[in-house]
């Protein structure tokens, strides 16, 4: 039974754990949808894993930032209901694996007591708002992001316009022109900048949109080169109002924010956006720009440094000079970003005597530690390294990226964290220099989708597998010349081979050979490939795909003993047959609900997009009775329309679209929203008789 310690703090966590626990008991009894249920469990950070009838579950931390108060919980939640492992990912998150369904509501309320969230981590949502990890301390910054970042993330945690969408929507914010958030692949992307105005300090932002990854990566373009601070939230709700409206929702794979500019240009995109703004609750928005005071520990601790070659190594490496004065930052590779929770909870005391409680994930999955006087760095080396969290190279060719791939991921095809260490292993064993080497990065995938981020590495790899004669080895995709250029730009990676997997380290020392011989004295790996060409790395490469040469160990995937199976991982359980249609009318009702609820709150904007949103479902459900095909929701407005309002089999007083789409034509004031949810009962309803008298004529 549930506690809910965290009611008092938070009712409404509350409310919603005892709802997931209610969908739960729902699905396991066959009452809910199989979809319908997925739908709402990834919305709440609950993925299936690939290994049948176990959960990932990640925890959303904005701008991967923690308290070591916070950890400790992580690490209590990991222990009591998962393996005792927390794995960071590429957008500041942790995961944790192997958890079983039914225990996710208590998991959930564990994490609550100390302010943590799972909500909206996975999902067709508003994925976690990312950040430079040295933001705040960043001696090339023109201001702090951190507070904008944690404004974005309370703005659209819970919000209607986001709960639902076609796809997944991803924001990040860069501490300065480095780009080291990789904004360049995001959905809407912002770069601090600043302006002076009579004197004053006006603070804004560049803003790109339409990056994105997968298989076929998009780099963002540019909307502006400056936003005044108190117009990026508005802007940003406009864009994915209208992502939500008109993005695809039936091809999958073409569901994305990219791939909706691809298809209207940039130009339209802006001009739905501008007609959204008289009906977003805020047309200015002032980000609190207010921080805690940063407590930083006194004490000066002493200490003998035993590995003092390894010591050197790590301060070369692993060390950022901070902008305050005396201070410095740690940078700790953590391999694949697994790190098991002895060591964690080991590290967060570490942190309580050295630095600032305020820990920061990384996009390479590591960890940053700040504020540590430059006096205790002996002493917190030699703490680190009994860890083992003083590897140095942090942010090198040796700090590998890779996704959890084949280990538990559904859409895994070959391993990627067995080979992202043995590349590791090789750097370190054979190329030991390469650890100052900050040029060349490497990453994994366990498959094309690039959670690994191969497609922005100046050396990606993808999990993947090709025949062999009569059989079928587990295979690399090869990348090359791929990284950012800076303020808000990249580069993509271009595909250049593919070779058996077992060849990857043998890849890795062919490139790296190559480029020493040939490449010009201070010449960028990114610029020498680009000199060379393609072409010139095909062949370069193509010995090791010769098939001719394989052996019985490419048949063998990294850190497997059976041959490899050319499988996607288990799928999810199977579902019910269920009437969908009642399923989508089911839905439009609590639509309303929510929609009476933030009514009586006073919350009007929010109250007309759930209205706005059981509109859509309601439109929906009679459309899939009828075997029309929908996609957008533009598209299914449009479509009942043609079908039933035109026919005359929906009598309405106007168009359905001149009803619904009277959300962007009037402030959200109650007078509109009392009309609107009015409205959206009144079509429901009739709807709902229509439904009714179909069936009974079935009959």
């Amino acid at each position: 039974m549930l506690s809910f310690r965290s009611e008092l703090e938070n009712p409404v966590v509350a409310k919603e754990i005892i709802e997931l626990e209610k969908k739960i008991r729902m699905y396991r009894e066959g009452t809910m949808q199989e979809d319908k249920f997925k739908s709402l469990r990834l919305a709440r950070g609950i993925y299936g894993q690939r290994q049948q009838g176990v959960q990932m579950i990640r925890i959303k931390l904005p701008h991967g930032r923690l308290n070591t108060k916070k950890l400790e919980r992580i690490c209590d939640v990991s222990d009591k209901y998962a393996t005792g492992n927390l794995h960071i990912t590429t957008r500041q998150d942790i995961q944790l694996h192997f958890v079983s369904l039914d225990r996710t509501p208590e998991l959930w309320e564990e994490l609550a007591q100390d302010e943590i969230t799972i909500r909206e981590a996975c999902g067709n949502t508003v994925r976690n708002i990312t950040g430079s990890p040295t933001a705040g301390i960043d001696p090339k910054e023109p201001f702090d992001i951190t507070p904008y970042a944690r404004g974005f993330f309370e703005y659209l945690l819970r919000n209607p316009i986001c709960q639902e969408m076609g796809r997944k929507f991803k924001i990040a914010f860069s501490s300065s022109e480095e780009d080291t958030a990789f904004t360049y692949i995001h959905d809407i992307g912002f770069i601090p900048k600043v302006k002076y105005l009579d004197g004053e300090e006006v603070r804004g932002f560049k803003v790109v949109i339409g990056g994105g990854l997968g298989a076929q990566p998009y780099i963002s373009e540019e909307i502006t080169e400056f936003m005044h601070e108190d117009l990026i939230i508005p802007f940003a709700e406009s864009i994915i109002r209208v992502f939500d409206r008109y993005g695809e929702r039936t091809r999958r794979m073409k569901a994305r924010m990219k791939y909706l500019i691809q298809d209207i240009g940039k130009e339209a995109l802006l001009e739905l956006a501008e007609k959204e703004r008289l009906a977003l609750k805020n047309k200015v928005y002032k980000i609190n720009r207010e921080m805690p005071a940063v407590q930083i520990p006194d004490k000066i601790f002493t200490a003998e440094v035993a590995n003092k070659l390894k010591y050197e190594q790590w301060l070369a490496t692993n060390i950022f000079k901070q902008k305050q004065e005396g201070y410095v930052a740690i940078g700790i590779k953590i391999q694949n970003g697994d790190i098991k929770t002895p060591v964690a909870r080991q590290l967060a005391a570490l942190i309580r005597d050295v630095a600032a409680d305020d820990i920061r994930m990384t996009a390479a999955q590591g960890i940053m530690l700040r504020f540590i006087r430059e006096e205790n760095l002996p002493y917190v080396f030699e703490q680190l390294d009994y860890l083992g969290l003083a590897s140095p190279g942090y942010g090198s060719v040796a700090d590998v990226t890779s996704c959890p791939g084949t280990d538990t991921c559904n859409l895994g095809i070959s391993n990627s964290t067995g080979i992202a260490r043995e590349l590791e292993k090789v750097i370190l064993e054979e190329y030991p220099d390469l650890i100052y080497n900050k040029d060349i990065t490497i990453k994994i995938s366990g498959c094309i989708n690039a959670c690994g981020q191969h497609s922005i590495a100046a050396i990606g790899l993808h999990g993947s597998s090709m025949k062999i004669g009569k059989l079928v080895a587990p295979a690399l995709q090869v990348l090359l010349g791929g990284g950012s250029t800076g303020n808000g730009t990249g580069v993509a990676s271009e595909k250049v081979i593919k070779v058996p997997s077992k060849r990857g380290p043998q890849v890795l020392r062919t490139l790296l050979n190559d480029y020493h011989t040939n490449g010009f004295e201070g010449e960028l790996f990114n610029e020498y490939y680009r000199r060379q060409g393609k072409i010139y790395f095909y062949d370069l490469l193509n010995p090791l795909a010769n098939q001719e040469t394989v052996t019985p160990d490419d048949f063998i995937d990294w850190e497997q003993e059976e041959p490899y199976k050319p499988a996607i991982g288990v799928g999810e359980c199977a579902g019910v047959i269920i009437d969908l249609v009642a399923t989508l009318l089911f839905d439009s009702d609590e639509k309303i609900e929510k929609a009476q609820d933030e009514y009586n709150a006073g919350e009007y904007a929010d109250s007309i997009y759930y209205a706005y949103t059981s509109f859509v479902n309601t439109a929906k459900a009679l459309l899939l009775g009828e075997g029309v095909k929908t996609n957008t929701q533009a598209g299914i407005i449009k479509d009942f329309d043609e079908n039933f309002v035109a026919t005359g089999r929906i009598p309405l007083s106007s168009s359905f679209s001149d009803i619904v789409y009277q959300i962007n034509q009037h402030e959200p004031d109650k007078e509109f929203a009392t009309y609107y949810l009015e409205q959206a009962r009144l079509i429901k309803e009739t709807v709902s008789n229509y439904r009714e008298n179909q069936l009974v004529a079935k009959v």
